[in-house]
């Protein structure tokens, strides 16, 4: 099967000419709702899921099989008390939480969830809007959302959310880098960047088919620009106890978490579209009547499903994988995914230009491709930094040089006037409380052996 490669001018566009004002307003309004609800969703299944996977049964008294634990919690967050920081800017302290949740409501605004359906007797279809340039609107839009995280960290005039925040704008530059890279070639295949034309694209063949390499980088790209485990190197627990958020409290705290929580469906939401086939139906039950299923409103329940499949994904994860280190962290992202992304771009693009003088299946072509660069990542992911040093005492009983590593008594951890760690190859001096404990052991055997002796 050979998938359609079209110009962006012989797809099929949305027609909204039809739409009028109120028509915008009900579209706009349910979508809040449905992203508001889908917050509460979210909230009971990841508690009751995570709960089910480490064997405890979660939120089970409030509201039938807890349920109501969500709805309570979000209660808790708008009824809580509101405090202000004395040393804060007061407007970029309002502002962060402002701009990171609207930047969340404001991707599935390009986001189709149907074909065209009757509403109110007027021809309409399941989407909000749409452009030429859907997709590099819904980039921009998440690259604006950073500088909520950014410009809450800041404000707040505190240590600990400027780490988290300084942290934040390292990973989105990072995994966007990534996240971008791995989209273009999907630009390639389908011809357009209207979210709408790439849906019609799929008809045939999902991109997560011959596309696989691309959806892997997406995929992990869009777990760490969610900040969530392993990623969520900006709040971290351990290190910086909530991240940007510390000084945050009552609404301005829960319109980050909302921003959070939505966010997570935006990247899902657009890994569906992308790649996914958008509203269609998976096959065999797109082949149900002449494809009945995919007309009408069934296609929203398709859509929505997708959708919570990668948000079960992400709680899964979550529930398995360790947080990584930083440096884990940025090799991943500099050092394996970007590269990968730009290679298989390259040769997207090689595809794409040979296919215009001979006559080649892409579906193969790309296949194989996509085979070779999942071996080509797992081989990056797997490559060891390098070699580190031996210790002077290994260096020498294999023959080799010991002077070559620094010898432990020169190292001072405190020589700069700050606690640094040691580098490969050096090690901290014996430290003078397990020096003492030692010394009183052999004290304590010396004692014992000499009663043992009377």
């Amino acid at each position: 099967m050979t998938a359609p490669v079209l110009a962006a001018s012989a797809l099929p566009t949305a027609d909204f000419s039809e739409d009028t004002w109120w028509i915008w307003v009900v579209k706009a309004v349910a979508i809040l709702a449905f992203l508001v609800v889908s917050v509460l969703f979210a909230l009971w299944v990841e508690r009751r899921g995570l709960g089910r996977m480490q064997t405890r049964p979660g939120p089970n008294v409030t509201g039938p099989l807890g349920f109501g634990q969500a709805v309570a919690d979000a209660l808790k967050l708008v009824l809580k008390e509101d405090f202000w920081l004395k040393g804060a800017d007061k407007l970029i302290y309002l502002l962060g939480p402002f701009i990171a949740a609207f930047s969340a409501f404001m991707v599935y605004a390009v986001l189709p969830f149907g074909p065209e359906v009757s509403m109110f007797g007027i021809t309409t279809p399941l989407q909000l809007t749409d452009m030429p340039v859907a997709v590099v609107y819904i980039l921009a839009i998440t690259a604006l959302g950073v500088y909520g995280i950014v410009l809450g960290g800041w404000s707040s005039n505190s240590t600990y959310p400027l780490l988290g925040a300084v942290r934040s704008s390292a990973q989105i530059i990072s995994y966007e880098l990534s996240m971008g890279l791995s989209l273009v070639s999907v630009f390639l295949v389908s011809g357009s960047m209207s979210t709408s034309q790439i849906v019609d694209a799929q008809t045939q063949m999902w991109w997560i088919v011959s596309l696989l390499p691309a959806f892997v980088i997406y995929f992990v790209s869009m777990v760490g620009e969610v900040n969530r485990l392993p990623f969520d190197l900006p709040e971290a627990e351990g290190e910086l106890v909530a991240g940007h958020m510390v000084e945050y409290s009552s609404m301005k705290f829960a319109w980050y978490f909302l921003a959070e929580y939505i966010n997570m469906m935006n990247v899902s939401g657009v890994a569906v579209t992308l790649f996914l086939g958008g509203w269609r139906a998976p096959w065999p039950l797109s082949a149900i009547g002449d494809g009945v299923l995919n007309t009408g409103w069934w296609p929203v329940l398709w859509f929505v499903v997708k959708v919570w499949l990668l948000m079960f994904a992400m709680i899964w994860i979550r529930g398995t994988l360790l947080r990584f280190r930083y440096d884990q962290f940025m090799k991943l992202g500099w050092k394996v995914l970007i590269p990968v992304a730009l290679v298989w771009l390259v040769a997207v693009a090689i595809i794409q230009g040979v296919r215009q003088f001979a006559d080649v299946d892409l579906t193969t072509m790309l296949l194989w491709i996509a085979g070779a660069f999942g071996v080509l990542m797992v081989v990056l992911l797997l490559w060891p930094d390098g070699k580190r040093p031996e210790e002077p005492e290994r260096a020498e009983a294999r023959g080799g040089r010991a002077d070559i590593v620094p010898a432990t008594s020169d190292f001072d951890a405190f020589a700069g006037g700050y606690p640094v760690p040691p580098l490969p190859g050096q090690t901290l001096p014996p430290s003078p409380r397990r020096a003492r404990r030692e010394a009183a052991m052999a004290a304590a055997q010396n004692e014992k052996e000499r009663n043992d002796v009377r």
